[in-house]
C-alpha cells in the first residue's frame, strides 16, 4: 500500500515560505538542492524528522494561480496540519504576527482555525477533541 512521503504546498516565494514555515510555523528544514532559479525544498515536523515532508512548490505553473484564487476567494484552506493544543498556538501565533482568516471554531469532535500563509495560501490548523 502508498503511503504519504511528501505534498506538495505553492508557493509565491520560496525563500519567504521557507522562513515562515520554519521561523513562525516552527517546521525544520529537510531538503534545499538547487534547481536551477528554484530548489527542491522540503520541511519535516522537527519532532519527526524522517516523517512526511511539506515540498514548498514554486508557484509558476499557469494552473495554479485560478486554483489558488478560488481557494482564498472562497476561504478554503489548502491544507491542514494537526496541533495538540489549539488555542495555544493560536494565540502563539497571533503574537508573532500571524494574521487567522477563521478564529479556532468548534466542529463535532475537532477545532480548527485558519491562517495566511503570507505565501499565498489559507491553511487550516486542527485539534482532535473527541
Amino acid at each position: 500500500m502508498p503511503h504519504i512521503t511528501v505534498f506538495s504546498v505553492f508557493v509565491d516565494d520560496q525563500r519567504a515560505a521557507l522562513a515562515f514555515y520554519t521561523d513562525v510555523l516552527g517546521f525544520a528544514l529537510k531538503d534545499d538542492v538547487p534547481m536551477g532559479e528554484h530548489a527542491w525544498l522540503t520541511v519535516v515536523d522537527p519532532a519527526d524528522p524522517d516523517g512526511t515532508q511539506v515540498s514548498l512548490e514554486p508557484a509558476g505553473h499557469p494552473a495554479v494561480a485560478p486554483f489558488r484564487e478560488a481557494l482564498m476567494a472562497d476561504g478554503i484552506p489548502f491544507t491542514s496540519f494537526g496541533v495538540d493544543d489549539l488555542d495555544a498556538e493560536v494565540e502563539r501565533l497571533t503574537a508573532a504576527g500571524v494574521v487567522f482568516t477563521q478564529p479556532p471554531t468548534d466542529f463535532g469532535p475537532v477545532r480548527t482555525a485558519v491562517l495566511d500563509d503570507t505565501c499565498g495560501n489559507l491553511i487550516q490548523l486542527a485539534q482532535l477533541t473527541g
